[in-house]
């Protein structure tokens, strides 16, 4: 029995580089069929993005197009509109991520594609909110980031390096492209009941910003007392009028920090998270797990809002604890405790943990040839009655013929669409007979 959530509903993507290939490769995982649109002779941007071999493609694409199928389409030449069209009469879901304007300019706007196919959702990724007055502004990873308080929220608030910093985990691309899915997986149980497909539009921004909630909850609470209990500068240090960088803080009320181990000097990922919470019992057995059982008599520690004002000194004693110790031995002696820590992993300290490799978290494809197996991340939840499958990613225009063959048209056809630059670069023409 095929339990794939997604069997039966078809995709066509019409998306490039992280955002919308994200989303589709989630669907594609989950069961749908993805027939990726990309340009003839070249294909999507990342194919040759930091590539390992300039012959193969690049990690960056191999990572964000597994199971899809690839057909090469020029959609501006009139052969590539009427297949364009073929395709989304008999599509659940038609998705794109081009620059605002593009698809209007090529004739499949939303309006279009609704009356092509009343039944087909709409998804469409872009920078910012049509209301935004940065709409218009070509959006990358950093730029959603730095303008939905993701930027300047991040980093340490004081120092050489005291400036905006971008997140390493991608909150403007792969982040959007999950909130992409969601949006159209609520579309399609929504046509469950009405019957027609829906618009469904998600900004780069909007994902952003909605990973930043609880900084838009500080500066609330900013607004209203002026300062931030749970930040390092309290209570020390003058808090501005807006949500300021906290360096390692854990960001709620709970006291959190990233500590130097055994080895920092050498290895830059020597350190363990480590956080008191605010509860008495927990507190108490924190204590005993560091030996600072003299903390629960003094008054300037015995009470969560007492540590909120000794912030520092509460940094510095279980820095001195922590500085001899291996990062995985402090978690053997403070997890016993219930005390909430962790050893700061590198990504080849993750890649490496054999654990990870369960089907889903950490997951292995064989893309064939001169590339073999590489490792990517699978799909990020489970399903009690499905496990994904993992495949290679397809070759440019790989199913070419496939797909045009599944919308009706001949051998003879499909090479005229070759011939005539629609689904095949053209050739060159030689320079002396220009």
């Amino acid at each position: 029995m095929n339990t794939a959530p997604l069997q039966g509903i078809k995709v066509v993507d019409f998306t490039n580089v992280q955002s919308g290939p994200s989303c589709t490769q989630l669907l594609a995982w989950l069961g749908a069929e993805v027939i990726k649109i990309e340009r003839p002779g070249k294909g999507d941007a990342t194919r040759n993005e930091l590539q390992f071999d300039p012959n193969e493609p690049s990690y960056y694409f191999l990572q964000l197009n597994s199971d899809k199928k690839s057909l090469t389409l020029d959609a501006a030449t009139p052969d590539g509109k009427a297949i364009l069209t073929k395709l989304i009469e008999g599509a659940d879901i038609f998705i794109e991520n081009l620059h605002p304007g593009a698809m209007d300019k090529l004739g499949f706007s939303w309006e279009e594609v609704h009356k092509i196919n009343p039944r087909c959702i709409y998804g469409t990724i872009k920078g910012f909110p049509v209301s935004s007055k940065f709409a218009n502004l070509k959006a990358y990873e950093p730029v959603a980031q730095v303008t939905a308080a993701a930027a300047s929220t991040t980093g340490w608030w004081e120092g050489d390096n005291a400036v905006p910093t971008q997140s390493g985990a991608a909150l403007g691309d792969s982040n959007t492209g999950m909130h992409m899915t969601i949006g159209l997986l609520a579309a399609l149980q929504q046509r469950e009941r009405t019957g027609v497909g829906s618009f469904v539009y998600q900004s780069m921004h909007n994902a952003c910003l909605n990973l930043c909630r609880i900084k838009t909850r500080d500066q609330l609470t900013l607004d209203r007392i002026g300062y931030l209990t749970q930040y390092p500068q309290y209570p020390n240090q003058k808090f501005p009028d807006y949500v300021p960088r906290s360096g390692n803080q854990e960001g709620s009320g709970v006291l959190g920090w990233t500590y130097k181990c055994k080895g920092w000097e050498t290895d830059p990922n020597a350190y363990a998270y480590i956080i008191l919470q605010r509860g008495a019992k927990d507190f108490e057995k924190a204590c005993a797990a560091l030996g600072f059982e003299d903390w629960l008599t003094n008054p300037d520690f015995n009470t969560a809002d007492a540590r909120d004002r000794h912030k520092q000194e509460i940094y510095a004693r279980i820095q001195a604890w922590a500085i001899d110790k291996d990062k995985y031995e402090i978690v053997d002696l403070l997890a016993p405790a219930g005390v909430p820590c962790a050893p700061v992993l590198s990504t080849k300290e993750i890649m490496n943990d054999e654990s990870l490799y369960d089907g889903n978290t950490l997951v292995k494809i064989n893309q064939g040839g001169n590339i073999g197996e590489f490792v990517t991340v699978g799909v990020p939840f489970t399903i009690s009655d499905y496990q994904p499958t993992y495949g290679p990613c397809p070759d440019l225009g790989e199913n070419t013929v496939e797909v045009l063959t599944s919308l009706g048209y001949t051998p003879e056809q499909i090479e005229t669409f070759k011939a005539n630059g629609t689904t095949a670069p053209l050739p060159k023409v030689p320079e002396n007979n220009k």
